[in-house]
Parts: C-alpha cells; sequence; structure tokens
C-alpha cells in the first residue's frame, strides 16, 4: 500500500478526519426551548445513558465521543441554565426584605450592583463546590461519581482514560515504524521494541493506539518517559501530554514491551510440525488480519492508517527470518543470535506487515524484475515447483491486465505447517496453508486447481487490498470480492484447461443460499466491534462481492470494466477508499455515460437478491420483481428494489452470446414484447446475474419440455441455473429432475447432486429409514463413471461426487470397487496409485473397518504429501465408531496427534454422517469455552463449526435445544450473526419438511 507524501497531506490522511465527530451536543447558550424547563430537572447525560465506568454498557457506541473541554463546555451549560432561575429566586426575595426602621433606601443603581456582585461570589463558590464533585439530577447532586467518569472508561490502573471509542482518533497519524522483535522458539515469548513517527493532523493532547495483551517495560514520547494507559476491554493505549501537539509536526512514541507467542493462530503466533525424522520442530508466523496486528507491536491497527515499516528480526543460527522486504543486511550479536534487518518497506496498513522465524527450504525465479520464491519445510522443499510456476505465469498476467507492475522487488510464497487460514495476502510475503500451496507426485488436476485458485486470489491482493485499500471493515468487498472475482477471470485467462467456470457457478450458487436468509448482510455494512469485523469475512463478502462484479462486467462489457479497474487503481494508488470510490471510476469510462453508483448501491447497501417473476401472455411479457427470501414469512423489507440487468434468450436464439437480450429492469414491475414465435424464455443468460427467476407454471413446462427434447438447447450454466432456482422456489422440482438421464455435463449433474443430498442429510438425522432407504437409489447416481486416471478437471469433478455419494449410500458396485483399490495400495506398501480425485472416496470405505481405520491413522501421522493427508483425515473422521468419532474430536481439539486448524474439517465430516452429527454438535457445547479460546468469536472456523453442526436439524426439539444453548452464552457468542443463520436455518428445515414430506413420499 503505497506512500504517504509529507507535504501536502494525502487525500486518505485528511479525510480520515470524518471518524472523529463532534458529540450532538445541544449547547443550551444557544438553542432556547421551546417549552420550559424547569432548572431542578435539567439532568446530564453523557452523549449516551448506555455509557458507564467501563465504557460502554449493552451496546457500543457508533461514533467517537469528545474530548474533556466539550465536556466540560456542556457541563458548564447545565450550570449556568441551573444558576439563571437561582438567581431570579435571590433577586425576589431581596427586594421583598425591607427593614421597617431602614434610615435610607437605596438607590437602584447601587441595588442592581450589589445583587450582581452576590450573585457572581455564589455562582464562583457553587461552581467550585459542586462541578468536581456532582454530577446534576433531579435528585440534587449525586457524589458518588463525576461526570468525566461517567464519560471516560477507566484504565487498568485507575486513572481515566481519555478515549472513549471502539476507533481511534484522527487527530494523530502514523508515518513511520521501527520494530526490532526477539521470538524466543523455547520459550515461546517474545520481546520487542517499536519506535512511531507519526504527524498531528489535529491538536490534541493525547495519542490512543493499539496493543493486546502486552506486558510494556518502559516507554518515551519525544525521549522524555511517559505513562502508558491502558483500557483492555477495547485493546487500546494511550498517553497523555502537558502541552498540545502542534497541527503538522511529527513526534515520536518509543515503547519496549515482552509477550507470549499466541496460541490461537492470530498475532505473533508459534506452529510446530513433526519432520520425517519423528522430531518436533517449531517455528513463529504472523496472522494479522483483521485486528492481530496490535499482538505483536503497539501499533494504530485500522486499515486507513498506512505507514511504512523497518523491521529487525532477532534470531538463532539455525533459522532463517522473512519479512514483507527484502533483507538488507545481519549483524552477528554473540551468544548464537543474528540480527536480521529488512529494508524499508512501502506504506502500507498494519494487517499487511508479516514476518516469519523458521527452518526453511525455498525455489526462486526471477519474474518481470521481481524476485520470486516458494518456501516450505526442508522435507517438502520438492513440492514447492508447482506453485512457483504458477506464481510466475499469474503475475506476468497482471502486470499487464492492471497495467500497474508490482511495486516489490521480492515476493515470496511461504507455506506454514500449522495455519489456519487458507492463505494471507502480506504484501511481498504471502502465507498459506501447506494443503493451498503445495503439491506433490500424488496431486490430482483437482488439488492443482485448488492452489492455483488460492495462489490468484493472493496475488490479486497484491493489487485489491495493498496497492488500494478498503477504508474500514465495513467495505472489506472491495478487497475479497475484487480478489475472488480476479481468481476465476485469471484463471480461466491463464489455466483454460482447470475448467474454473464451473467451480465459479458452484459458489456463486452456494452465495445465493446463504443471501436467500434473513440473517444475511448488506455487502456495505457497520462494523464496529472485533465480533463484527470478524463476522464480515464470510461467502457473502467474497462470493457474493465476485458475483455482482461479474455482472457489472457482463453488463458494462469486458472492455470497459478493465479500464474502469485501471482508472480505479491508478486514481486510488496508495490510498484507502470505498465502495463509492470504484464506481465513479467505472462511471467514467462508459460511453454512453452510465451512473453506475445509482445501479450497484442497489446491490451493495441492502441484503439479498431479487426474484423476478416472469408471466407471459401472448406477445406481452409481464415482469415483477421482490426480495426473494427463503422464510418469506418473517421477511423483514417488501420494498427492496434492485437495478437488474435483466438478460434473458429465447428458442428462436439460445446459445450463442449474441443471443442475449438486455433489459434494465429498475421498478417494481415492467413489461416487454417477444415474438408470437417465441415459444420459450429463459432469463439469466448464462447465471451472470445475481438473482433467480420464476417462470410460473405455464412458463417452467415450455423450458422443461424443451430440456427433454434436446438436452443442448441452453448452455450448461444455464441448465444448472435452472435446477438451482427451481429447487429455492419448490417449483416443478421433479418434473425437471426427469430431463437429466440425458444430462452429461458436470455442472448441472453435480448442482442436481448437492441439492438432492441436502434432502436426504435431513431425512437421515431425522432417522426416517423407509424414505432414507428409498431415497438412496437416485436415479441420478445410474451414471457409470470410471475408476481409471482422468484428465479432464470437469469430469473429475462429476465423478469425484458421483461416487463419493454413491459409496456414501453403500451402493456395493462402489463401495466394493472402492475396498479392491484399497487393498491393492496397502498390499503395494502405497506404491500403488490411486486417481487423486478418488482417494477420498477410496480411503471413506477403508476407514469403516478396524484395520483400515488403524492403516490410515498410521498414514496420517507420517505422510508428508499435504492432500494426501487432509483426504486421509476426512477418512478418518467418517467412521461410524462412535469411539473413533470420540477420539478424532478431542485430538483435533487439542492439537496432538492432528493439526487444531483442521478441527472444522473434522466436525464438518463427522456432521455428514448419522451416527457422529449429535457426538459433534454435544462435543461443541461441552467444549464451547475451549473453541473460543482457540478461534476468535465471528471468525470463519467458528461459524464454519457452528453451521456443520446445526444446519441438519430439522425438529422443534433441536430448535429449542440449540436456541437455548446459544441463548446462555450471552457475550460468549450468542449475538453472532452465524448463530442467527443456524436458528434460521432449522426453522427453514422444519418449515420445508412439513411442506414437502407427503410429496417425497408420493415421488419414492
Amino acid at each position: 500500500m503505497v506512500p504517504l507524501t509529507n507535504s501536502p497531506l494525502p487525500r486518505n490522511m485528511i479525510e480520515n478526519s470524518m471518524f472523529e465527530e463532534e458529540p450532538d451536543v445541544v449547547d443550551l447558550a444557544k438553542e432556547s426551548p421551546s417549552y420550559p424547563i424547569d432548572s431542578d430537572d435539567v439532568v446530564y447525560e453523557p452523549r449516551s445513558s448506555r455509557l458507564l465506568v467501563r465504557g460502554l454498557g449493552e451496546n457500543d457506541l457508533d461514533e467517537e465521543e469528545e474530548d474533556y473541554e466539550s465536556s466540560a463546555r456542556l457541563l458548564g451549560m447545565s450550570f449556568m441554565n441551573r444558576s439563571s432561575s437561582q438567581r431570579s429566586a435571590a433577586a425576589s426575595s431581596y427586594t421583598r426584605q425591607q427593614p421597617s426602621n431602614s434610615c435610607s433606601v437605596p438607590s437602584a443603581k447601587k441595588m442592581v450592583v450589589g445583587i450582581l456582585v452576590l450573585v457572581i461570589i455564589a455562582f464562583v463558590a457553587m461552581f467550585i463546590y459542586f462541578v468536581p464533585r456532582c454530577t446534576f439530577s433531579k435528585d440534587g447532586c449525586q457524589k458518588t461519581n463525576s461526570s468525566i467518569e461517567q464519560l471516560y472508561p477507566k484504565a487498568s490502573n485507575g486513572e481515566l482514560f481519555p478515549w472513549t471509542g471502539l476507533r481511534l482518533p484522527a487527530s494523530v497519524h502514523p508515518v513511520h515504524y521501527e520494530i526490532s522483535l526477539q521470538p524466543n522458539l523455547t520459550a515461546m515469548t517474545f520481546q520487542g521494541s517499536v519506535a512511531i513517527s507519526m504527524v498531528v493532523l489535529q491538536e490534541t493532547n493525547k495519542i490512543v493506539l493499539h496493543s493486546y495483551d502486552m506486558k510494556i517495560i518502559n516507554s518515551t514520547f519525544q525521549d522524555e518517559k511517559v505513562n502508558i494507559l491502558e483500557y483492555k476491554p477495547w485493546q487500546q493505549i494511550a498517553i497523555k501530554v502537558s502541552k498540545e501537539l502542534k497541527k503538522g509536526e511529527i513526534y515520536v512514541l518509543k515503547i519496549h514491551y515482552s509477550a507470549n507467542l499466541s496460541n490461537s493462530y492470530d498475532g505473533l503466533y508459534n506452529s510446530s510440525y513433526i519432520d520425517t525424522n519423528g522430531k518436533r520442530r517449531v517455528l513463529a508466523a504472523t496472522q494479522f488480519e483483521p485486528l492481530a496486528a496490535r499482538k505483536a507491536f503497539p501499533c494504530f491497527d485500522e486499515p486507513a492508517f498506512k505507514a511504512s515499516f523497518v523491521i529487525k528480526i532477532t534470531r538463532e543460527a539455525e533459522y532463517i527470518s522473512l519479512s514483507n522486504m527484502p533483507k538488507v543486511k545481519t549483524t552477528p550479536l554473540g551468544d548464537g543470535l543474528f540480527e536480521d534487518e529488512f529494508e524499508k518497506s512501502v506504506n502500507m496498513s498494519t494487517y499487511l506487515v508479516a514476518f516469519v522465524v523458521a527452518n526453511l527450504s525455498s525455489v526462486s525465479k526471477n519474474v518481470s524484475n521481481t524476485l520470486v520464491s516458494v518456501y516450505a519445510v526442508p522435507d517438502k522443499k520438492d513440492q514447492t515447483h508447482y506453485a512457483l510456476e504458477t506464481v510466475a505465469k499469474l503475475l506476468e498476467f497482471y502486470n499487464r491486465f492492471f497495467e500497474i507492475t508490482y511495486p516489490l522487488s521480492k515476493l515470496d510464497l511461504v507455506g506454514i505447517p500449522d495455519f489456519l487460514a487458507g492463505a494471507m495476502e502480506n504484501w511481498g510475503l504471502i502465507t498459506f496453508r501447506e494443503t493451498t500451496l503445495l503439491i506433490g507426485d500424488h496431486s490430482s488436476p483437482i488439488d492443482k486447481q485448488l492452489v492455483t485458485s488460492v495462489i490468484a486470489h493472493e496475488l490479486a491482493h497484491q493489487w485489491f487490498g495493498n496497492l488500494v485499500t478498503m477504508r474500514w471493515w465495513n467495505d472489506l468487498w472491495l478487497n475479497e470480492g475484487f480478489a475472488t472475482y480476479m481468481q476465476y477471470m485469471s484463471i480461466e485467462e491463464v489455466f483454460p484447461e482447470l475448467d474454473i467456470d464451473n467451480e465459479f457457478l458452484s459458489v456463486r450458487f452456494k452465495a445465493l443460499a446463504k443471501d436467500a436468509l434473513n440473517s444475511s448482510h448488506p455487502l456495505s455494512t457497520k462494523v464496529y466491534t472485533p465480533e463484527e469485523v470478524a463476522e464480515m469475512f464470510d461467502s457473502v463478502s467474497y462470493e457474493k462481492g465476485a458475483s455482482i462484479l461479474l455482472m457489472l462486467k457482463a453488463t458494462l462489457s469486458k472492455v470497459a470494466f478493465r479500464k474502469g479497474v485501471i482508472e480505479y487503481l491508478k486514481r486510488y494508488r496508495g490510498l484507502n477508499t470505498q465502495s463509492e470510490d470504484l464506481w465513479m471510476s467505472l462511471s467514467q469510462v462508459t460511453n454512453p455515460h452510465t451512473d453506475v453508483a445509482e445501479m450497484m448501491n442497489t446491490w451493495t447497501v441492502q441484503k439479498g437478491f431479487p426474484l423476478v417473476t416472469v408471466n407471459r401472455t401472448g406477445i406481452q411479457v409481464n415482469l415483477m420483481q421482490e426480495h426473494f427470501v427463503l422464510n418469506a414469512d418473517n421477511a423483514t423489507d417488501h420494498s427492496n428494489l434492485w437495478h437488474i440487468p435483466l438478460t434473458y434468450v429465447s428458442d428462436i436464439c439460445n446459445n450463442s452470446s449474441s443471443c442475449k437480450q438486455v433489459f434494465l429492469f429498475k421498478d417494481k414491475t415492467a413489461t416487454i414484447e417477444v415474438s408470437e414465435k417465441v415459444k420459450w424464455l429463459k432469463f439469466n443468460y448464462r447465471s451472470d446475474g445475481f438473482y433467480i427467476v420464476d417462470y410460473g407454471e405455464q412458463g417452467w413446462r415450455a423450458l422443461i419440455i424443451a430440456l427433454k427434447e434436446n438436452v443442448n438447447v441452453l448452455p450448461h450454466e444455464d441448465r444448472a441455473a435452472l435446477i438451482n432456482n427451481i429447487f429455492a422456489l419448490s417449483r416443478q422440482v421433479l418434473n425437471l429432475l426427469v430431463y437429466l438421464k440425458n444430462e452429461t455435463e458436470t455442472a448441472p449433474l453435480t448442482e442436481a447432486l448437492t441439492q438432492l443430498n441436502h434432502i436426504f442429510m435431513l431425512l437421515d438425522k431425522r432417522s426416517d429409514l423407509l424414505l432414507v432407504s428409498r431415497m438412496t437409489d437416485f436415479k441420478i447416481l445410474h451414471h457409470n463413471q470410471s475408476w481409471e486416471e482422468e484428465s479432464s478437471v470437469s469430469k473429475q469433478a462429476l465423478r469425484s461426487a458421483l461416487l463419493e455419494t454413491a459409496c456414501h449410500l453403500g451402493r456395493p458396485n462402489c463401495t466394493n470397487q472402492a475396498n479392491r483399490l484399497f487393498v491393492q495400495w496397502r498390499t503395494s506398501n502405497k506404491t500403488e496409485h490411486i486417481p487423486g480425485d478418488l482417494l477420498k472416496t477410496v480411503l471413506s470405505v477403508a476407514a469403516q473397518t478396524e484395520k483400515g481405520w488403524q492403516v490410515l491413522l498410521d498414514t496420517y501421522k507420517h505422510s508428508i504429501y499435504d492432500s494426501e493427508k487432509r483426504k486421509t483425515l476426512q477418512a478418518l473422521a467418517s467412521t461410524q465408531d462412535v469411539r473413533k468419532i470420540v477420539w478424532i474430536l478431542k485430538a483435533a481439539l487439542d492439537g496432538s496427534e492432528i493439526q487444531t486448524p483442521e478441527l472444522p474439517l473434522v466436525i464438518s465430516t463427522v456432521c455428514r454422517h448419522s451416527a457422529g452429527y449429535l457426538h459433534a454438535w454435544d462435543f461443541v457445547k461441552e467444549n464451547w469455552d475451549k473453541l473460543t479460546q482457540k478461534f476468535s468469536i465471528g471468525s470463519f472456523p467458528l461459524q464454519s463449526i457452528i453451521m456443520s453442526t446445526t444446519s441438519q436439524f430439522s425438529t422443534k426439539t433441536h430448535l429449542d435445544e440449540v436456541e437455548r444453548f446459544f441463548g446462555s452464552l450471552k457475550e460468549r457468542g450468542s449475538k453472532m450473526r452465524s448463530v442467527q443463520e443456524a436458528i434460521e436455518t432449522i426453522k427453514l428445515n422444519i418449515q420445508w419438511m412439513d411442506r414437502n414430506l407427503v410429496t417425497l413420499w408420493k415421488w419414492l
């Protein structure tokens, strides 16, 4: 994220002042009330009655608060109003009390002067007495708390903390950090020091920044010792200075501290693995996104506070260290220690800072004047070559596409053995799970598709997220939606053999399913607390964000969209943005001019998506749009409208993009006309739009007849979309599925299989054995599949899905062949190759026997091929043996024999089977506190665990149990959006069963 210049101040630094707003205070000296105020009824409340000594009460504040001076002004105004009534009362009583034997009456002038003197004396005395001690209310002076104490929380040392907001004040802005760190990989601690140079944007007498769980040893400000105040609930520290800091001046804060290496996979944390010699190896790595840089060094830990960094790492001789920038020098320190110093970085947000201390090996090559390296533990160096060749091709593509060359001189990709996220886009030092980076000899083309996708995603972030960064986490989709879109677009261009279009279609369907819930959220939505920020990392920000960009590209044209993206990157290079900045850049390149913001705001600022209902009468086609919500009885807003770039084809012209017609549908209803010769219409061509369509009885019937007559009458994307939409609407499902006997393409078949599997899982968990046994004879499973090597990724994906389902259902022709392949593999000492896309299916069948399960456990412990290792773990978790289920859940939680980052995968796999899902749910309830220590509240792993364990419940008993458990958690997770989603999903499952069980009986 590129440089902030010192003069003049960059645009984003100036705009950050928007975060420090004046409070909504009524100045009683300026505004007279429209009704009389009794002076004794004047009550002072500090902006919100929710403010407590701790800081905030039940709800967090939405904006920053005023400083001491504004509080004193308000208090003074309250007092003056109160005193004015007292002055009036005093004056009237004074004039009434006249002595009867008075010898002279003072003049009116002397009386007025005397009264004024007395009032002033009384005012001063009362001000001195009351203001420091009282809070004024109807009950008079309450001496237990001062107004300042009510407004400002108390720091850990008992002093008042000088800030009252979760967001930092914008009065100062960091310019540069000097960071020195010394991890101790034996004691699992580290020592650090940071010197922060900062510029003052608004005069202030305080500096507030972030710090979490650190022991501060000493600190200086401008080389003078200062006292650090800490307010732990908001992970903030502060210093107060006696003289106001002057606007435009540079100041330096230095802090020395120590801390423990994190054990929760964020911040600076310790990781470990077992090498091929059976020795446990340790390393230290970082994961700072979204809010964990503060766990490694005190900092201004918000995306808009960009700065440059110089990092120094002290390490032992057996390790190397890596950071965002190339290493400048290494200095021997004695006692076997060395200090590595890295170049000054480009300006970037704190969440992109990274460092690794480990024993690693690498392969490298020069790509467009950038040294690209892929690092792995020494045992796995030979698995790095595919990633190196892949990133080289993608880097060249992005350099050309964006017309902005990658700005750093080096780019490292590092496989971390014990890593929670899939990958992290740290600028110049991208960190990965080994599964998403390394490719071994036994890896399948599907494995390569996964690795390529993750690399493409993280590399796209070097422009979207790093070079141009969202201003705040409410617009996370600008980072993640764009990186997801570019991931699929770039692979389609650079690696067409990976058939990535089917995968992109599948994730769009998943995003529709998530966004059809009332518990969903807009792409751009207000977030404040760390938990709310963490919950933004979901399929809405990623897949829905990518989906609306695809829709926009299809609307504007490929050329115009690319021009707008390039304009956006060049205009805001090194800055922070919000959604409107992107829309403005895209609007400027459209011809004729299009108000992109007017259209796209309907997709980003309101949750959900539209259902378009089609009703044809002759040549007239009547259209209506409404918010599609699965649980329509509880829909929150029926008035939402979208600007829909509605596309359609007909039987007259349907299999080419030139056939596509476009209609901008902005109103509640609209009418279009078609030829009388048109037999059927298909809307949302190739499913490029983020909406679903209901064709009515007549329209569905015409489409189904057309597909039965000729399966290729529509592109495979459209056939898959019809299946997805008809299941969502529960309309004529069975009639449409009849055509599948002639279907051969992957996308429609896997979508049908996904939908049918969901129904099967619900029935299975209800122990409806008769229906379950009838459903095992899926007609779709009659497609004959080969067990030999297959080169096509699309065909691999299809047969993998079909055979996995068939074996899971116990089809003998599947399980027998799987057992034969396993025996050959085991007796050949695992040299007999099983096709990689079938490995999980084969091993899962073998895991159902005691001998097979033990063989797989030994394989898991000793395998150095991560794709094989993960498939083996899934097979182990598929066991029906309750004792083994209990063991594997416990082992994944404590991390002894199964790495804890794999726990969400283990739970998800256990929950697929009737023998394990209730044990998994009980496990989550019993170990909730341990889970939230490993995975922070709101994090994606915790979201995954909640949905895996609850999404297949479909009874009132389970609904009550889930509501009761999560309701009891209170601040330990009860308010998470994923909890709302889980409860809503169970209700939908109950509703679906009530409405469709009879129909299922008739069909089966």
